[in-house]
Order: structure tokens, then sequence, then C-alpha cells
């Protein structure tokens, strides 16, 4: 999310004992399976075996390099009046995922996560303009958290239109089960980008053409009212203002 092209990863383990080598072998495939597909190479790591009981079954830490092309700054702060926030994908997919497997709940349709391996889709909007101010994947408090955080480091308001949210229906009833607010809901595989006005219907239609990007949307804009706040207008025409999450919906995730 800082715009650079992803090259090398560590990847740590941390084991619990009598973890089952067939589900770590499993894991491992799905590592050489997504890394190949970022175009990243596994360079270096560890592994450490813990006592029966110390561990949640398997710890996995990584850490990534990559390369900034020259002329790429990306930063929460940068946000102007004026700009447009464009969304990747639907929102609350890998929370719910996520939850269904921890709770044991089931839907009558099944809920996958939005893991994704962003680095060419963001690789491909850079191409169109190098000039896009701020990128962040809504993981922790979600898509209205994220917000909230532009807002704050840049010191403007933001404006969003709940219509024009894409989240899933199967996922939308899910959260109206649990009581839960889509905007607060985790995602993995998506990305909120905050793009000058005069360039994000261009970066918008180059991400619609890439796999990643093929459900994104143009939410809202930025602007010089309510600095510091998200403002979101209803599907009724009513507005109101969407807070910076307090507490979690889950157990930390990643």
């Amino acid at each position: 999310m800082s715009g650079a092209r992803p090259l090398y990863l560590s990847i740590s383990l941390v084991i619990e004992e009598g973890f089952p080598l067939t589900e770590l072998q499993k894991i491992m495939t799905s590592v050489q399976t997504a890394s190949e597909e970022a175009g990243v190479k596994v360079v270096t790591g560890d592994t450490k075996v813990v006592n029966r009981g110390s561990a949640d079954k398997l710890f996995i830490n990584t850490a990534g390099i990559g390369i900034i092309p020259q002329g790429v700054d990306i930063s929460g702060s940068n946000a102007r009046p004026g700009d447009r926030i464009i969304l990747s994908g639907p929102v609350g997919d890998h929370g719910i995922a996520v939850m269904s497997q921890r709770e044991g709940l089931q839907f009558s349709v099944p809920i996958e996560s939005d893991c994704a391996p962003l680095g060419k889709l963001v690789s491909e909007m850079l191409e169109v303009s190098s000039n896009i101010h701020c990128l962040r994947d809504p993981t922790r408090g979600g898509l209205g958290s994220t917000l909230n955080e532009f807002a704050g480091q840049s010191q403007v308001g933001i404006r969003i239109e709940e219509d024009k949210i894409p989240v899933q229906d199967a996922v939308r009833a899910a959260c109206e089960l649990l009581g839960f607010d889509p905007l607060y809901v985790a995602c993995e595989g998506r990305l909120v980008a905050v793009v000058p006005a005069e360039e994000a219907e261009a970066v918008h239609k180059k991400m619609l053409g890439n796999r990643y990007g093929t459900h994104s949307a143009i939410i809202g804009e930025v602007v010089a009212e309510h600095p510091g706040k998200v403002v979101m207008r209803t599907t009724l025409g009513a507005s109101r203002i969407v807070d910076m999450m307090v507490g979690e919906l889950l157990p930390r995730i990643c």
C-alpha cells in the first residue's frame, strides 16, 4: 500500500507441539502458490516449535521488501479536497468468512475470504497515474476506520455514498443477523485509493480490467467541510457520521 513493487518475503513459523504435518504441508503449498502469483520470492525464514498449549496451533510471521518507483508519494496524509475515493471490491467478506469458521456458523450461500495479492493491481493503477495520494487495505476496523484514518491524517472531510459501496448479499445478510455493520468488518484482499478527480475515471477503468478490481467502484470524494470526519449519504437520502470503530468485532485476525 506504499506503492512499492514487492520483491522478497521472509516467513517465520511458530508451531505448537503436535501440529499435524499434513496441515503444515497444505499451508506451505498454499504459501508457494500465493507467492508465485504475487511474483514474490520467499528468501529467508525461521521455525520454532513451542510446547502444547503455548500457541494457537500455528503463528506465521512475515516481513517484505519492495521498491517504490521514483516519483510515487503515497501517504494517508496526502488526501486533498476534490479527490475521489475508489474501493477495489465488496467489503466484509474476509471478516465474516473467518467468523463463520471460528464459530461454526453456516450460511445458505458460502462466504469466502477476499484474500488476494494486490501488488499487480497497484502497479497497473500507477501506470495510469503516479499521483495516487492514498492507498490502504481496510483490514482491522474495515472501510469505516480506514476512511477515518485518511480524514484525520490529512485533516479533510470525506463524503461517501452508501448505495455505491459494494457489499455481497450474503455478507449483508450475515451482518444483519449478527448485528454488524459491513463498514467495520475486516477485508484482506481489498484496497481503498484516494485519487485526484481528473485521473479517477482512468484509474477506475484500469482497475476494472484486473481480476481483483472487477467490482471496484468510486464511492465518494474528499471535501473541505467537516475536517477529520467521514459522512455517509444513506440509501434513504439522509446523512450520518461514520465514526472510527471502537473495540473489535473479532479477535485479531492478522
